[in-house]
């Protein structure tokens, strides 16, 4: 049974990454479409607020819906944390969590920063004809003042977002993908998908922006969350 797991395991990578690459193009990109126009680096005195995460785990049923699962997503927040904290400190930031009790407050945030991702992404990071003409292919993104409490109660210089996604196959979806595979058509498992978001709580710019989409990553497991922080904080800027 592992064999034919493996089997449609990789008939599935055969046809899904392909595809994931032609809607969000995953290539590494030069480090400019990355940096907001002007912004290099951060300041060596800069303060860092690393916001409260926004992550949902799920579970892909055997029809393909996908269904919250809320002990998952629990274990995916303190592998987060644990993962962040250790990556920041490798890249020497200043920083300090916004408090878990005061999240709620600023729900509406977390919310537009889903938004304005979600818009970089497509517009920016995305391939086709999607570009935004008045943009001129350049990371110039804004939260504007909706970023100002979190200026007011965190005295940072920037706020750190992070939004991600991640789901996995079921038994039953496996078999579902063993059994069609075995007629060479690929139903996909699961899928990450994730961004991260630099913002100068001074201006409300996005100053820096990465994402993930991929078709592998467990935010489960502690291991495996340290590789997903890593790849997402990819070309993260250095602090000067």
């Amino acid at each position: 049974m592992q064999r034919y797991f493996r089997y449609a395991a990789k008939i599935c990578r055969a046809i899904l990454l392909p595809c994931l690459a032609l809607i969000v193009s995953t290539p590494a990109y030069p480090d400019a479409r990355n940096l907001a126009p002007g912004f290099t680096n951060l300041p060596k005195s800069a303060k860092v607020v690393i916001m409260p995460f926004d992550v949902e785990l799920f579970s892909i049923s055997g029809g393909g819906v996908a269904e919250p699962k809320a002990d998952w997503t629990a274990a995916a927040h303190t592998h987060l944390h644990a993962a962040l904290n250790g990556r920041t400190a490798e890249l020497a930031l200043q920083t300090q969590e916004f408090p878990e009790k005061d999240a709620d407050e600023l729900a509406e945030i977390s919310t537009l920063h889903a938004a304005v991702a979600r818009s970089i992404a497509f517009h920016h990071l995305g391939v086709g004809n999607f570009a935004l003409p008045t943009k001129n292919g350049k990371l110039d993104w804004s939260m504007g003042d909706a970023v100002k409490p979190v200026l007011e109660k965190s005295a940072a210089d920037y706020a750190l977002f992070i939004w991600l996604r991640d789901s996995y196959a079921s038994s039953e979806r496996k078999a579902a993908m063993i059994a069609l595979a075995l007629f060479g058509v690929g139903v996909p498992g699961g899928v990450q998908t994730g961004y991260a978001s630099l913002v100068d709580l001074h201006t409300g710019q996005v100053v820096w922006f990465n994402r993930l989409m991929r078709a592998e990553g467990d935010l489960r497991e502690a291991e495996p969350a340290v590789e997903t922080v890593k790849a997402l904080l990819e070309r993260f800027p250095d602090s000067k």
